[in-house]
């Protein structure tokens, strides 16, 4: 059995959240011992899609971010676990085990990726997706969220395929700081990056102002863009850092600097010119 990966595309989800009901009806009320018991009704979620709103109205944009366990290669929780309940499958899936799992939350506590490991009062363990181990073991190709997804912006597929091969040489990791700790087996494209936009308008026409040359410089690198025909402009996919913007339409100019993309999406606003 070849190792599995997870590619998750987020320039295609839709935010339909098929992948986080399809989770949810194969695990609610269902005991798949041992590679997991039945997840809670409320208050879990193996798999999760995360929404973000960024920006400013009116320069608004929805992000989504697929979540579940990254099934690590260097998994934290195996670690800290003194009852030997978390182990890791030949297929690369990392596993609690229900019926050895002693309830002392040391793997919650541990792992450095939010909303992945749950603890379920009533039985007393931690739960977490279990990369649909009963049906890779069952012949399935899919897990449920992949198979749930109509646009296959979640994959599941054997690492040394072509499919994995060809979407990993450019994807990403979540949390990129503690990949080489970690080592993930979930790729990312897509991850949202920040953006800087406005609108650009002459005071004395009472118009926007089209074709505008926008330079944005930051980060070791230049951005250009030209003001459309509402008079925005956008500069998307940018690294977290400060920045300097140049704006020139005609014998008019104007220089914004010190603008700070390091917590949140900019939305300049209306700029006269």
């Amino acid at each position: 059995m070849g190792k599995k990966v997870f590619l998750v595309d987020c320039r295609i989800c839709n935010g339909c959240y098929s992948c986080q009901i399809g989770c949810k009806d194969e695990h609610v009320g269902n005991d798949w011992t041992p590679i997991a018991k039945p997840q809670p009704e409320i208050g879990q979620f193996w798999f999760k899609l995360h929404e973000k709103v960024r920006g400013t109205v009116p320069k608004v944009k929805v992000a989504y971010r697929p979540g579940l366990c990254m099934h690590c290669d260097n998994p934290t929780c195996k670690e800290v676990c003194t009852a030997g309940a978390i182990y890791k499958r030949d297929d690369g899936l990392v596993i609690i085990d229900p019926e050895k799992c002693t309830g002392c939350r040391r793997c919650v506590e541990a792992c450095p990726y939010e909303d992945v490991i749950y603890f379920n009062e009533d039985l007393n363990i931690a739960q977490k997706c279990t990369g649909c181990a009963h049906l890779i073991d069952g012949g399935w190709k899919e897990t449920r969220c992949s198979d749930n997804c109509p646009t296959l912006c979640i994959r599941i597929v054997d690492e040394d395929s072509e499919e994995a091969k060809e979407f990993i040489k450019d994807a990403e990791f979540y949390k990129p700081e503690i990949a080489d700790k970690m080592k993930p087996r979930v790729y990312y494209k897509g991850l949202p990056k920040k953006f800087i936009a406005g609108t650009l308008f002459d005071p004395v026409e009472d118009e926007v102002i089209i074709g505008a040359e926008c330079k944005l410089t930051g980060e070791g690198k230049t951005y250009s863009v030209t003001s459309n025909h509402f008079g925005d402009f956008w500069f998307e996919n940018l690294p977290d850092g400060k920045y300097k913007l140049e704006i020139k339409a005609g014998n008019k100019s104007k220089v914004i600097d010190n603008i700070d993309a390091t917590e949140l999406d900019v939305n300049l606003g209306d700029i006269p010119l």
